[in-house]
């Protein structure tokens, strides 16, 4: 009796979780139709429904919130503010997040499963992100760093696409999962960078920097996923000593979990192989499978190594290799100088693609394969997308490194950074450089003029219409020749013009970045502008050392920037360049920086101030730094609830630091 009595129960919980799971779907289809038709009618002045309409949906969504007690990220229904910090804080893990054991053959792992239940997922190749739930609201998101300490990121979570913000539980949860962008997004937002050096290699390298944003803003805009793949701890949950069941509770609480199949030894090989088929189609990357037993008990029992866990096990594919010949190497220049090496090989067929080059990045790699024209290579795909040179069966050597550019034919030379050795032109005039040089003084977060892609800058370049950044402000000088020209005419060439004339009102930051000051980006470029008070005549007599002090420069972005302005003839083109500039006057310029080297968190409502942003840069502007966790470096917490029991109160009481209102703040 009392078996079938736990039977019916289960099947009660299962009824109502698959019914939960149901309502999440389709608070998701929710979100995404409210988001499309909000950004329509605001931003595009474009009606995708009536107001009748969005207003049932919205109010379907706010029920369905109230039902399951999950609130999406992304929600209409929620606004999350942005913030911007100066640092990434850290924190050391409870326990330290061990790397796991793998193996490439499929007979190993299936003598690794034996008869137990396991559960085989997706390997995901991304972040990956420890969260906190207390009292069902997301408290704390952390990175895995060196798997003993990571950043927090807890701001950047709260915008990822998919994370819940509340969930039904109200205990203490902890779990981790990776972060992730999907190969659609990754491909999306690099064809909105401009210049092609600048773009991402792949979706990992682009997750990372999203992930750890001192502006979430940015990291709302890179639209990172999280996938949960392991719950550390659920005060009070009693799962039955499975797995699967933590999986299935983490679906109920709203989160998107791992996919993955229930497997023994008997159908490990037909699940493995229906991964691998499924790998292409894949929206997200990965880089293998993760085994995990499902008797929770029984993976404890078997305790950890020094390095891995001993209840899991990563697979990872066996690379699909095949034989060719090396027919030449494309040397490809940048704007940096940087000339980069790519392998042409004979075509073979790999993964289901015809491959024929493959990036060997610099010199060092090479030397490492002794590769030489016509050497017998062996080439797979890394992840089964990216193709590379396993191994040089036949090893040559290498020889006939270019002397010269292959764009300008300038003197190269060889450099080497890090015990890695890369080829450079040495020609400051060289047309590549100059070319990629332009695509970035263009580029949106440059100097952003439309209508001047690399093609047309290749075309002016060519015709002798620009020399330097300057002659960009003197193209009407040209108006016949470029009106007549291919592809352009009377009206491409007016809203060129107009968008040349829009670009005289910009920022110094702005400039900074677009002259493509090796290693200085644009948040580099805004931080030493504020320093030294936006005044082009700082800039120039900034010493290494004083860069360097600043917070968030450091040696390396000091050097590149010194270097670059102690050439005479860089200094004298870029005072040219203001003068044809209207720069606008920045936020703080000329104030007394009264608040210089005290550090501030701000926390709950503002009632001085428009918003949180409006008193960060109120803050900033009179040299004081805000962050967005209490640390012993913290000098003030702002809260206009002074006496609340908020987690950040609390923090600032056990560390003795002031908790102030608005009204004591600016009384400082």
């Amino acid at each position: 009796m009392e078996k079938q009595q736990e039977t019916i129960r289960q099947e009660e919980q299962a009824t109502k979780g698959t019914e939960k799971i149901g309502s999440v779907e389709r608070m998701r289809e929710l979100t995404a139709l409210l988001d499309e038709a909000a950004r329509a009618y605001y931003q595009e002045a474009r009606e995708l429904m009536s107001n009748l309409e969005y207003d049932r949906l919205y109010d379907e969504l706010l029920n369905l919130e109230r039902e399951t007690g999950i609130t999406l990220a992304g929600s209409p229904t929620v606004k999350v503010g942005y913030e911007v910090l100066s640092e990434l804080p850290k924190e050391r893990h409870e326990s330290p997040m061990l790397s796991l054991d793998k193996t490439k053959e499929v007979s190993d792992l299936k003598e690794w499963v034996g008869d137990h239940k396991t559960l085989l997922s997706w390997k995901l190749d991304g972040l990956t992100i420890v969260l906190t739930y207390e009292n069902g609201a997301l408290v704390k998101a952390v990175t895995r760093g060196n798997g003993e300490v990571g950043e927090v990121i807890t701001s950047n979570a709260r915008v990822f696409k998919n994370v819940p913000l509340t969930i039904p539980f109200q205990g203490f949860l902890v779990l981790r999962g990776e972060a992730v962008i999907t190969y659609a997004d990754f491909e999306k937002i690099n064809a909105g960078i401009e210049d092609v050096d600048a773009r991402y290699k792949n979706p990992r390298n682009l997750c990372s920097g999203s992930v750890r944003q001192l502006s979430n803003e940015i990291t709302a805009r890179r639209n990172v996923r999280f996938y949960a793949f392991s719950l550390v701890r659920a005060q009070g949950v009693d799962f039955g000593n499975s797995r699967e069941r933590q999986f299935l509770w983490l679906k109920d609480q709203g989160f998107d979990v791992v996919e993955y199949r229930v497997v023994t030894e008997e159908n490990l090989e037909e699940a493995v192989e229906a991964f691998a088929k499924a790998i292409e189609k894949n929206p997200v990357p990965s880089d293998g499978l993760v085994a995990l037993y499902d008797d929770m008990e029984y993976g404890r029992s078997l305790g950890t190594t020094a390095k891995f866990p001993r209840d899991s096990m990563a697979f990872k594919w066996a690379d699909e290799l095949r034989k060719t010949r090396l027919v030449d190497i494309e040397w490809s220049p940048s704007r940096t100088g940087l000339i980069n090496p790519v392998a042409i090989f004979e075509p073979v067929e790999l993964e289901g693609t015809t491959v024929s080059r493959a990036s060997l990045h610099n010199i060092s790699i090479m030397r490492g394969l002794e590769l030489g024209l016509g050497d017998t290579v062996q080439v797979y795909k890394a992840n089964m997308i990216i193709p590379q040179i396993a191994e040089n069966l036949t090893r040559s050597g290498v020889r006939d490194i270019p002397k010269v550019c292959p764009t300008c034919g300038g003197a190269t030379e060889i450099r080497q950074a890090n015990d890695v050795e890369s080829l450079y032109c040495t020609n400051p005039e060289c047309q590549a450089k100059r070319i990629k040089s332009f695509t970035l003084f263009v580029s949106r977060d440059a100097l952003n003029i439309e209508g001047l892609s690399e093609a047309t800058l290749e075309k002016f370049i060519a015709r002798g219409f620009i020399h330097t950044f300057v002659d960009l402000f003197a193209l009407s000088r040209y108006r016949e020749e470029i009106v007549s020209m291919e592809g352009f005419g009377e009206k491409s060439y007016v809203n060129l013009m107009e968008s040349v004339e829009r670009a005289r009102n910009t920022s110094l930051p702005r400039v900074i970045y677009g002259l493509g000051i090796p290693n200085v980006g644009l948040s580099n470029a805004k931080l030493i502008c504020r320093q030294l008070d936006y005044e082009a005549e700082k800039l120039l007599k900034a010493s290494r050392e004083e860069l360097s002090a600043i917070d968030g420069v450091g040696p390396v972005i000091a050097d590149s920037f010194v270097q670059y302005f102690e050439e005479p003839k860089k200094r004298e083109q870029f005072f040219r360049l203001l003068e044809e500039l209207h720069l606008q006057e920045e936020p703080g310029s000329g104030q007394e920086q009264t608040l210089a080297g005290k550090t501030f968190v701000i926390t709950g409502g503002v009632n001085h101030f428009a918003n949180r942003n409006e008193l960060k840069a109120f803050i900033e502007s009179r040299g004081g730094k805000v962050t967005g966790s209490v640390t012993s470096k913290t000098d003030y917490l702002i809260n206009n609830d002074v006496t609340s029991g908020s987690g950040k109160n609390k923090k600032a009481r056990e560390l003795g630091i002031p908790i102030l209102s608005e009204e004591e703040f600016l009384a400082l």
